[in-house]
């Protein structure tokens, strides 16, 4: 691992934990050029750094979008329409790296978080919609084999998570050796990361390195969802 220059410093963290205590439009308001300087434009800074990178070393197929609006960083805005907690503003930052062919979140791809307590990195696809989803379980139900040796082929870096069914799906058959995994509703691998690391030299050399050992992960769900990995 090459000694980088970080994106990101403790001030991010620092910013994150004030929001979560004055979670409000009028606190925001006088904060807003830390938000912009501690997290945004670090966050942007990264995507760029990603970018310059990614095609070649994992995929050309996926997107670093260095927009401050419609691009791989998530709003600081919650939608509060339909949800109890009318609080205005996420308490984290989310970074994704969607696939080119779509601009759907539920595409594959690749995603940071970074909260204070809970940061991590994951790849997948999230609620995929039902025609992807039944694509990704018969090619689950169809290779069982190759499933099953890239899932441990993840490990010790990624555990996978998400929603699953209670009952199995309807058109596989419930005796089926992984009808377990034919159950997620969501496939999407997991890796914890710390505070520490992310604000470390040499974190964007680490983000990539992850993204590449889920690489047969991720091209077993592309082919599955028939798009270029």
């Amino acid at each position: 691992m090459t000694d980088l220059e970080p994106s990101f410093s403790p001030a991010l963290f620092t910013f994150l934990r004030d929001l979560a205590a004055n979670n409000d439009r009028s606190w925001f308001a006088d904060n807003k050029d830390r938000y912009v300087a501690e997290v945004q434009e670090p966050a942007l800074a990264f995507v760029e750094d990603v970018g310059m990178r990614l095609p070649e070393e994992i995929s050309p197929h996926f997107v670093a979008d260095a927009r401050t609006t419609g691009g791989s960083v998530f709003r600081i805005y919650r939608d509060t329409r339909f949800s109890k907690d009318k609080t205005p503003y996420k308490t984290h930052t989310g970074i994704q790296f969607r696939h080119a062919r779509t601009r759907d979140v539920h595409a594959p791809g690749f995603y940071l978080h970074l909260e204070p307590g809970n940061v991590f990195m994951a790849c997948g696809t999230w609620h995929p919609e039902r025609e992807v989803l039944h694509l990704i379980r018969t090619a689950i139900a169809g290779k069982p084999a190759r499933w099953t040796g890239l899932v441990e082929g993840l490990s010790p870096l990624y555990t996978l998570g998400g929603e699953a069914l209670k009952r199995p799906p309807a058109g596989f058959d419930r005796d089926h050796p992984l009808i377990e995994e034919l159950k997620r509703k969501d496939f999407i691998a997991y890796s914890p990361l710390t505070e520490e690391d992310v604000v470390s030299p040499g974190f964007l050399d680490l983000y990539l390195e992850r993204c590449a050992a889920a690489g047969d992960f991720m091209r077993f769900l592309c082919e599955s969802t028939r798009v270029a990995y």
